[in-house]
């Protein structure tokens, strides 16, 4: 694994209800991919391949859409590293979550 991606999905809709319906979504998209994840208060962490790292960002995107928000804005966060292995959500966290 050599990529990690920190994505916070910000749908453009009306009231926080909404808003969690779409991001809950989004995240079960991500959750649907098999790859690691940890959801958060504020972003999902994922981690991966590159490149499907990549098409997982763009398709938070698209379920966002799909689920009824007619634009959708987000932050990204990217660890990537083509020769090696980037820190776990695991190696990151495990201490906080015993």
């Amino acid at each position: 694994m050599n990529a990690s991606l920190a994505i916070q999905i910000l749908p453009k809709v009306q009231g926080d209800e909404e808003v969690c319906r779409v991001v809950d979504e989004v995240i079960a998209y991500i959750q649907s991919t098999g790859l690691h994840c940890f959801v958060g208060p504020c972003e999902t962490a994922v981690e991966g391949d590159f490149d499907t790292i990549m098409e997982i960002a763009k398709q938070c995107h698209l379920v966002a859409i799909k689920a009824g928000a007619p634009s959708v804005s987000s932050y990204l966060k990217i660890s990537y590293r083509p020769e090696g292995e980037v820190l776990t959500i695991d190696k990151k966290t495990s201490k906080y979550h015993q």
